[in-house]
């Protein structure tokens, strides 16, 4: 198989992540998917490359599109649940080593890098996605039409740790919480 072909084989695995569904609703009410959830993220963080001028915009943009690529094959799982961190992270690298394996290896190399750098929150680009990653779901539960019993509060504590970095992270994550309160207030008024 050449490059080309080898590239078209991973954008048609890759398309599997459309069907995967996240515990987080639309707008509309239905729920979200996992794409939809890297494509908002994906254009969060190129609105936060400005704020941050010494990473990598192709990596930073690359990790947001990239980072929850091992939910193609075993689905979401939802932190609210409370996972076992490492019996997650272990099928969701048996799930990125079996998708980028439809790569050239130098292609392959440089995802399967960006994934562990993310998971690993080894690099200033990875660390920025996590936090945008926590601010994109916490802004997409916010604004959804969700189930009547969705637990609000659980966005107070999420990833918190993780927006301490930047004055500017800090700033975010203070009017996500003001917007989550709100929610909180609306839903189980006192």
């Amino acid at each position: 198989m050449n490059t080309l072909e080898q590239h078209i084989a991973f954008i048609k695995e890759a398309e599997g992540l459309k069907s995967v569904l996240r515990t987080s609703w639309s707008s509309a009410g239905r729920p979200e998917s996992t794409a939809e959830h890297s494509w908002r993220l994906t254009l969060l963080a190129a609105l936060f490359l400005k704020d941050f001028p010494t990473l990598d915009p192709r990596r930073t943009l690359l990790t947001a599109l990239i980072h929850d690529l091992g939910e193609l094959y075993d689905g979401d799982i939802s932190a609210a649940l409370l996972p076992d961190e490492n019996v997650k992270l272990d099928m969701e690298r048996k799930a990125v080593h079996r998708l980028f394996s439809l790569l050239p290896d130098e292609d392959r190399n440089f995802f399967l890098q960006l994934w562990e750098d993310y998971n690993a929150a080894a690099t200033p680009e990875a660390r920025l996605i996590k936090a945008l990653d926590k601010a994109e779901t916490i802004i997409q539960h916010n604004q959804g039409k969700n189930p009547p019993d969705f637990d609000y509060s659980f966005n107070l504590d999420y990833g918190v740790s993780w927006f301490q970095d930047s004055p500017l992270l800090r700033e975010l994550r203070e009017l996500l919480d003001a917007e989550t309160g709100a929610r909180v207030e609306e839903n189980h008024p006192a």
